[in-house]
């Protein structure tokens, strides 16, 4: 298992009348969730893509919406990889707030493809990058 967080503030533009965190906006904090859990392990989404010809469309999402996150707040994504991708690759995200409570919980599962829209499995990379956390 592999944990890592970031940090990211919610910005004016990404909130709702009352000046929460608008609902589908956190879709893009759980990609900035994944994006920088990969980056930390020495995995670079546009180096996946432009040099390996590695595509990580998401075929599943599931979320739960525990508290709202509000304007100017500063959250914590924590972002986990529960176990070695083999078809696919799964993060469970836990969302907190300044306070350190419960925003939100998500998991959402990727799956491999190439630049053709072949499925793949887990390439070798990405395997020895994981490796030492399993």
């Amino acid at each position: 298992m592999y944990t890592f967080s970031t940090k990211i503030r919610v910005r004016y533009g990404e909130t709702d009348k009352m000046g929460y965190l608008y609902y589908g906006n956190y879709a893009q904090y759980l990609e900035v969730g994944r994006v920088e859990t990969m980056r930390s392990i020495g995995l670079i989404y546009a180096d996946m893509e432009n040099v390996h010809n590695v595509f990580l469309p998401v075929a599943f999402y599931e979320t739960k919406y525990v508290r709202p996150a509000k304007y100017d707040e500063l959250l914590r994504i924590e972002t986990t990889i529960p176990e070695m991708p083999d078809r696919f690759i799964k993060f469970h995200t836990k969302i907190f707030n300044e306070s350190e409570e419960l925003v939100n919980i998500a998991k959402v599962t990727l799956a491999f493809i190439n630049g053709q829209a072949e499925r793949l499995r887990s390439p070798d990379f990405m395997n020895e990058a994981l490796k030492p956390y399993f």
